[in-house]
């Protein structure tokens, strides 16, 4: 579904990211880990068309979209919940969710995607009225999952997904993750908590200084010696 060939990004003159390759195939929970620093945003942004890249390819269901505005690329099936969850406080539940599927014309269908969302996350039903920045951190990465999801995106990417969530919260926001991949939404993921990201994931790939330095399944980087001494405590 997704495939990057030779990627290099720069802010600058500085390289943040250094001839990178990787695929997400239709169906998989792919994982992007490693420590802050290392590429894992920035791939995230060019993948989006937040950042334009320096060099190499990436190709979307068979299209090439390097380069691509943001907008196209989220027309194309590609929603972007970025790290930090950047959404709009001023703005009600109920707008931040409009603002998901403003390219979208079928009122029939946002409708029922609303409803469905709104029985998963009913907090968000309760408050759809309320301004978003009035919402706690928990209430406000629901939001922002689902005002992606509005999108009716084929493939999801998540920034931090748990960045600076409460430890009672953390677990239910990968379990939210884990049921939209079951749904049939393909999924990559950039987690400092490498851990859990490598239990959840059906693939992973390790950054180190912008560059890929070892890939494989979760199991296999949960038992690697080196992932295990830099990014598992252990």
């Amino acid at each position: 579904m997704l495939e990057i060939d030779g990627l290099h990004c720069r802010y600058g003159k500085v390289s943040a990211v250094r001839d990178l390759t990787l695929e997400v195939k239709k169906g998989e929970l792919v994982t992007l880990i490693g420590a802050n620093g290392a590429g894992k945003t920035t791939t995230l942004k060019a993948i989006s068309g937040l950042l334009a890249p320096a060099a190499g390819r990436i190709v979307f269901d068979g299209e090439d979209i390097t380069g691509a505005a943001p907008r196209t690329i989220l027309a194309r099936g590609i929603a972007h919940c970025p790290e930090g969850r950047h959404i709009f406080p001023d703005m009600t539940v109920q707008e931040n969710l409009d603002m998901g599927c403003y390219l979208r014309k079928e009122p029939g269908g946002i409708a029922r995607d609303l409803e469905r969302l709104f029985e998963r996350f009913p907090v968000l039903a309760e408050r759809r009225r309320q301004m978003a920045g009035t919402l706690s951190g928990g209430e406000q990465q629901m939001l922002a999952i689902s005002r992606a999801l509005m999108s009716r995106p084929k493939l999801i990417l998540f920034d931090e997904p748990s960045l600076g969530l409460a430890p009672n919260l953390i677990e239910t926001i990968f379990e939210i993750v884990s049921e939209i991949r079951a749904q049939g939404v393909t999924v990559l993921m950039v987690e400092q908590n490498a851990y859990a990201a490598l239990e959840l994931c059906d693939r992973c790939y390790l950054l180190e200084s912008g560059e890929v330095t070892l890939s494989g399944s979760g199991e296999e980087l949960l038992n690697d010696p080196h992932v295990k001494a830099a990014y598992l405590g252990g």
